[in-house]
Formats: C-alpha cells, structure tokens, sequence
C-alpha cells in the first residue's frame, strides 16, 4: 500500500487566483508559509519557514477564492504532485499540494487581517445562508434542550 498525504497549518503568502480550465472546472491557486521553530546545537532558538504551492479544484476552488486572503490562517488536507514542462529548452518542474480538504484557520483572523466564515468560527463576515427560493433562512431564537432530542 502506498500513501500520498499531506497536512498543513499555515499562512497564505498571496491572495488565492481563481482561474476556470477549458473544461469549466474552477481551479485556484496560491502560495502558503509554514514557520518551525527549533533550538540549534548551541541552544540559540531558530525559525524556518517553509513555501508550499496550493492548488484546488472545483467547488473548493470557488470557496477558497471566495474567503481566503493574504495573511490569513488555513489547515489543508491532499496530496503532493510534481508537474514538469518545457521552457526555452529547459525542463521545469514544480511541486504542488492538491487540496481535498481545508477549513478556515483557528484564529479567526482578526489580528492578522484574516476572518472566518459563520459555518466555520460564527463571524459575521459573509452573508446568511439562502433557502432553495433565494430567501434567507430563519433560524430560531431559543436554544436547543437536550431533553428534546429523540435520541
């Protein structure tokens, strides 16, 4: 068995680009930054911050160009891929993370011009979810009683 996994936590570098493929299908991509910190042989503390290139297809490419942006925090989820072409008769490669999975960063954003959207951190930065007519959907006031729940 052979296994193609990648996870990480970490700041975007550039404002995600939303591009559409000959076929349709939404692609974006952007750059990500992952810090480490570690103590050298002589005890002193170092800082290593890793460039990773993103990129993601259909329905999750439309959302996170929709809600991501420079600086903010994001955890994803996918697979490493190395794509090669060739440029003034030099072979050129470039690795990439495919995104299957992502959810907006843990800080919420605010301190670091960042934000997350209500299904994710109860922010108020997008708009409420609409009905199947287009109209918003109400939700009630009061809270769930546990006692009410069948199960």
């Amino acid at each position: 068995m052979y296994l193609n996994k990648v996870q990480l936590y970490g700041n975007l570098t550039r404002d995600p680009e939303v591009r559409a493929l000959p076929s349709g299908q939404q692609v974006v991509t952007f750059g990500m930054a992952t810090n480490r910190s570690f103590k050298d042989k002589s005890g002193a503390q170092k800082d290593q911050t890793e460039f990773h290139n993103i990129v993601a297809f259909g329905r999750l490419a439309e959302v996170m160009g929709q809600y991501l942006k420079k600086g903010r925090p994001v955890y994803v989820e996918g697979r490493l891929q190395t794509r090669s072409w060739e440029s003034e008769g030099q072979k050129k490669y470039r690795t990439e993370i495919v995104v299957d999975n992502f959810q907006f960063g843990a800080d919420g954003g605010r301190g670091a011009g960042g934000g997350a959207p209500k299904a994710a951190k109860g922010g108020d930065d997008f708009d409420a979810p609409k009905s199947e007519k287009g109209e918003e959907i109400a939700y009630p006031e009061e809270d769930i009683n546990p006692e009410d729940i069948p199960f």
